[in-house]
């Protein structure tokens, strides 16, 4: 039962509710200072045709439709905000190694709903300026590490108010490369592999998200405009993205907390639009700034919000901490 001052006893889904809050205020605040964010509001419409929204693995459709007062402009709900916030670095002209972050809601119709999967999707997106010399997978590692200390607080934290709740995160996060996954799990799936990698070392970053394998196939689809996963890292394998995964022992399988990734340069940029046979969105007002060098380089991601709640409040259903619709 949660900590309270009060003697009186409340029933449990408002006991969750008071918790969500807590701990969403407390990740927020503790992620803000480790990675030195500043909070800013965010869109939940962006207009159509000028490749900010976030077309995620490229093939799921946004919500559109025409607002009455703008009848000539496709409006788009926003899927997430990994491009807008490279254009609000800009606009704010936020210094090298300092960010943005802000709580991002977003609609999802194709996502397929599950007990971790909902049409409505929460995050806290945040983005970092950087410099042309932090585009190295060293950097991103440090800043992984930052984002999993922030997470192993909020456990803490969650312990605290919760004391039947205890800590089951290891100490550190481990790092390994989907290459390397494929070379010791052949004939497993990619999933399968998460599972096994997630299983045996609790909490993992998996590096290299969208290019392809050795087998010719990429372990997951990933948008070509936004994460760097074409450029050799210094391990000498490709990609400067990738995801923190942590075994969840109440669904007993990986469970994905975050996508994140060095964002791509003008060269990265053309280089995976050729791969993804996308090139015609080098007309796009997006794209094009890329290419001018009219916006920052960057570190970005979005940290799920349900997600880590339900790790941390050990959920078996994303309905227990989200209002959404569902089957």
């Amino acid at each position: 039962m949660i900590k309270t001052t009060s003697k009186v006893k409340m029933p449990e889904k408002i006991e969750t509710e008071i918790l969500i809050h807590q701990v969403k205020d407390f990740f927020k605040t503790e992620l803000s200072k480790r990675l030195i964010l500043f909070p800013v509001s965010a869109p939940l419409t962006v207009v159509a045709g000028t490749g900010i929204n976030d077309d995620l693995n490229g093939v799921e459709k946004p919500v559109t439709f025409f607002a009455k007062s703008l009848p000539d402009r496709r409006i788009e709900i926003v899927q997430s905000l990994a491009k807008w916030k490279r254009l609000k670095l800009a606009e704010l002209e936020i210094d090298e190694d300092y960010g943005i972050i802000t709580d991002m809601k977003a609609l999802r119709p194709d996502e397929i709903i599950s007990p971790i999967h909902s049409i409505y999707v929460d995050q806290w997106d945040w983005e970092k300026r950087v410099s042309e010399k932090d585009r190295i997978l060293g950097y991103l590692k440090k800043t992984v590490s930052e984002i999993y200390d922030s997470i192993k607080e909020a456990e803490k934290h969650c312990c605290k108010l919760i004391p039947e709740l205890k800590p089951i995160l290891p100490e550190k996060i481990s790092f390994i490369h989907y290459e390397e996954l494929q070379y010791r799990y052949p004939k497993l799936t990619p999933k399968q592999r998460e599972s096994v990698v997630a299983k045996d070392l609790g909490a993992v970053f998996i590096i290299g998200i969208g290019h392809q394998l050795a087998d010719g196939v990429p372990h997951d689809l990933r948008a070509p405009d936004y994460d760097d996963w074409s450029t050799i890292n210094d391990a000498g394998y490709k990609g400067l993205n990738g995801d923190i995964i942590v075994w969840n022992p109440i669904l007993e399988s990986a469970f994905e907390i975050s996508s994140m990734g060095i964002r791509v340069d003008s060269a990265a940029l053309l280089k995976q639009l050729k791969i993804t046979r996308t090139e015609e969105r080098v007309h796009l007002s997006f794209h094009n700034k890329i290419l001018n060098s009219e916006i920052p380089l960057s570190i970005g991601g979005g940290i799920g919000q349900s997600r880590l709640l339900m790790y941390l409040l050990r959920k078996n259903h994303i309905s227990k901490v989200q209002s959404s619709v569902w089957p």
